[in-house]
């Protein structure tokens, strides 16, 4: 059986282009129904379940805050939790007042006796009251503190550690002498982060060298008040 095309070009053309339009439009409403069904579900996922996340949220800070508020003595606790969260760093900080015996029998004379030692770690202060046999071992004493350099570790810092070193007072007698010194002192020789060593002058010979650090303390004299 033989069939003819009796359909001219343009009709086929014209059906043709037909057929494509279809096939496009089909697209578009397919994409145009994806895209619409992807807005719907964003919308439902900002609109309802993050509104019923966040109400759930609120919820339980109500709840909580509720039970913080019923909770006794809620703010000592915060306080002492907080005290307990700074302690390290308060350790870290605190001065290493062992150091202290090490240091008054390095640099003490060995004429010189200690009757009383008062340290302010707060105004980084020393005052030291004693007695001696003479002045002039006293004002060695002042100058051995004067000159006194420290090391931190293997290094040489070369620093004075003590400062503003006075005699602010004296008295003499027959016997013996009676003093009292003030001075200051650079807070890194109590750190505990570092090892520091005090070089001491060779102005005199020290308690360090020559006995036993225990044996520098000596009462004061007690004073007559009649």
């Amino acid at each position: 059986m033989i069939q003819f095309n009796l359909l001219p070009d343009v009709k086929q053309e014209y059906i043709k282009a037909k057929r494509q339009k279809h096939s496009v439009i089909m697209v578009s409403l397919l994409v145009a129904s994806v895209s619409l069904f992807i807005f719907m579900m964003l919308f439902l996922t900002v609109r309802v379940f993050q509104v019923s996340k966040i109400n759930n949220l609120n919820d339980n800070i109500s709840s909580m805050s509720k039970t913080l508020k019923e909770t006794t003595d809620l703010n000592k606790i915060l306080t002492i939790q907080n005290q307990l969260n700074n302690l390290p760093e308060l350790h870290d900080n605190k001065p290493v007042v062992s150091r202290l015996t090490s240091y008054v029998s390095d640099i003490t004379p060995s004429k010189i006796n200690i009757g009383d030692l008062e340290v302010d770690f707060e105004a980084n202060t020393i005052q030291i009251k004693g007695t001696a046999e003479s002045l002039q071992d006293v004002n060695k004493f002042v100058d051995t503190m004067k000159f006194t350099t420290i090391k931190d570790g293997d290094e040489d810092v070369k620093d004075t550690p003590f400062s503003n070193v006075v005699l602010s007072d004296f008295t003499r007698n027959e016997d013996e002498t009676t003093y009292t010194i003030d001075l200051s002192f650079d807070p890194i020789i109590f750190d505990v982060n570092h090892d520091i060593a005090l070089s001491v002058p060779k102005i005199t010979s020290t308690r360090s060298e020559t006995e036993k650090p225990t044996e520098l303390f000596k009462a004061l004299p007690q004073v007559n008040t009649q």
